[in-house]
């Protein structure tokens, strides 16, 4: 009847489906079961409320709810103790896709349903990515790997997160520009930075893009202009600020939340607030695989856009080598999170390693570490909510 489901090409995108469903549920089994131990760990109280509270989902219901209105009787009663300027810290863009699920599931469940519907989405658009783009021989592997690459992005794409939407537009913004398609480009970037400020650095890339082409060209190409609807995202979402919160800048009075400092690497600080510990030896690995990345596009430099392989691997060098000096600028515990855009680019620069039999093996060995990381995380990282009732 309906053919046009069973064609090939379309298999590898039921696949990525089906395994982003099946390994999201089996996390969300123990909670969902009521599992009274979970590796050891007394977990008799613990219900899907569990998930649904990980930080920092529930706090994107709020600006869904009452679209940032300080008058409103919710933001009044300070949820969980924040003050109304805390929620300017939530962008808008993840909270719009809660409102649109609420009338469905209710704005907790709202959360989780988004991220997972945006996984879907991010999941399959990475396998059109690399297969548009010709990036590797074994597409849907490395799409498979990418949901479990790393742990932290296992937890934040089964629990109410913005990273999974973040990631989609990004990517996409990214591979319209590769195709010279700048008004995409901008627009998609434009929503990505609508969804969390670190999009602004696809403008700052572009633009260095453009800085280091016009160098070697001596030329201006009119369409460039269109990246430039990127910072018209955040203006957008600083204006709705400057009507809802009577100021402009309200995303920089939101509290503690703007992590970049400068020197480099001050995540190594016990003493710091968003710190708080030494444990950090992960954080020179994440540093490292990404600057190995680096190092790795760098060649690509020195040649000339005669072609899309070349034009592809000298964007991801300046994209990356962007994101990667604002990551050493970040003094926040959760590098590995705020790491994640450059995550897929990482992935394409080693993709023959990471479709090896090896590592494959490897990765399926570890599989129950990667379960129990993040049973162990989720349960650790739920948010202290006794009163639902702001929430509802």
């Amino acid at each position: 009847m309906f053919p046009q489901l069973y064609k090939k090409s379309y298999i590898p995108y039921f696949i990525l489906i089906f395994v982003t469903l099946v390994s999201t549920l089996l996390l969300w089994l123990p909670f969902i079961a009521g599992s009274k131990s979970i590796n050891g760990i007394d977990t008799s109280s613990i219900s899907f409320e569990t998930v649904l509270k990980n930080w920092d989902g529930p706090l994107y219901i709020i600006p869904a709810k009452t679209i940032y209105d300080i008058e409103d009787p919710i933001i009044k009663s300070s949820p969980m103790g924040f003050d109304k300027k805390y929620f300017a810290a939530h962008l808008p863009l993840y909270p719009a896709t809660l409102r649109i699920f609420s009338p469905f599931v209710g704005y907790p469940r709202s959360t989780v349903l988004s991220t997972l519907l945006t996984t879907f989405a991010l999941v399959c658009f990475f396998y059109y990515f690399l297969k548009k783009l010709d990036l590797t021989k074994k597409p849907l592997l490395l799409s498979l790997v990418f949901l479990f690459i790393t742990p932290r992005f296992f937890i934040v794409r089964s629990v109410g997160s913005p990273e999974p939407l973040f990631l989609l537009l990004l990517l996409a913004s990214v591979l319209f520009f590769i195709k010279e398609k700048y008004l995409y480009a901008g627009l998609l970037g434009g929503l990505a930075t609508m969804t969390k400020t670190p999009g602004i650095l696809l403008f700052i890339a572009y633009s260095l893009y453009f800085g280091i082409t016009y160098i070697k060209n001596k030329k201006i190409i009119f369409e460039w202009i269109w990246i430039s609807l990127i910072p018209v995202g955040l203006f957008l979402v600083f204006l709705l600020y400057y009507f809802q919160f009577g100021n402009f800048f309200a995303y920089f009075a939101s509290g503690d939340n703007i992590h970049l400092v400068f020197p480099p690497f001050s995540v190594f600080n016990f003493q710091k607030l968003w710190v708080d510990t030494a444990w950090l030896e992960e954080v020179v690995l994440y540093y490292f695989f990404y600057l190995i990345a680096i190092i790795t596009l760098f060649p690509a430099m020195k040649t000339n856009d005669t072609n899309l392989g070349q034009r592809t691997r000298k964007v991801f060098f300046v994209f990356m080598s962007v994101f990667f000096i604002s990551i050493i600028c970040v003094q926040h515990r959760d590098i590995s999170r705020y790491s994640l855009p450059l995550l897929p680019f990482a992935l394409i620069t080693f993709e023959e390693f990471f479709t090896s039999r090896k590592f494959l093996m490897a990765l399926i060995l570890l599989l129950p570490g990667i379960y129990m990381y993040a049973w162990n995380f989720m349960l650790y990282n739920a948010a202290p909510i006794a009163d639902w009732t702001p929430f509802l």
